[in-house]
């Protein structure tokens, strides 16, 4: 089974108080780099690998820093954050800019390449429920 990683900004968040405080330049605003709704989409495969290329240019470093570990496990379909969240296969994160972080959300989508591995992920239960989530 093939395994590729969909990360969706979910948000661009400002603080605009730590800014004012901390920052050289006190009016930097929401991260520039990345918007609401963007789509990146990674595969690994010995034609393509998005992963060692750092999605060529489409991720600045900081957040790279960030997801990268959570993408490196989707595409070698791993479960991301197993009881965490609501599906095994997604996790929520965010970049480590403390004055303007962005929201990620982290897929794993599984690409099945014979009946069987599509009759298998057919089978499969990755939710999660409050019963089973792991809080730390």
């Amino acid at each position: 089974m093939q395994h590729k990683c969909k990360v969706t900004v979910l948000a661009t968040t400002c603080n605009e108080e730590l800014q004012q405080k901390y920052l050289a330049d006190p009016k930097s605003g929401p991260c520039t780099f990345f918007h609401e709704g963007q789509e990146i989409m990674f595969e690994r495969t010995p034609e393509r690998d998005d992963f060692y290329h750092m999605a060529d240019g489409h991720f600045c470093g900081e957040a790279w820093d960030a997801v990268s570990r959570y993408v490196y496990t989707a595409l070698q379909g791993g479960s991301i954050m197993h009881g965490w969240t609501n599906d095994d296969r997604v996790m929520i994160s965010c970049c480590n800019d403390g004055t303007r972080p962005v929201i990620f959300k982290i897929e794993r989508i599984d690409v099945p390449e014979t009946p069987e591995e599509r009759e298998w992920l057919a089978r499969q239960d990755f939710s999660n429920s409050a019963e089973d989530a792991y809080t730390g």
